[in-house]
């Protein structure tokens, strides 16, 4: 079987996904904030 063309790398995703990129805009935050209200272990979803 072969591969499928396009194939996300993690270091892209982690760009826009990630939790530095999360805390630095405001929707972010407030994912943080909820994430954190319902105890979450991953704070961030990769």
């Amino acid at each position: 079987m072969t591969k499928r063309t396009l194939q996300g790398t993690k270091r892209k995703k982690i760009s826009y996904t990630g939790f530095r990129a999360r805390i630095q805009t405001t929707s972010g935050k407030q994912i943080i904030k909820q994430r954190r209200k319902k105890r979450k272990k991953k704070l961030i979803y990769l």
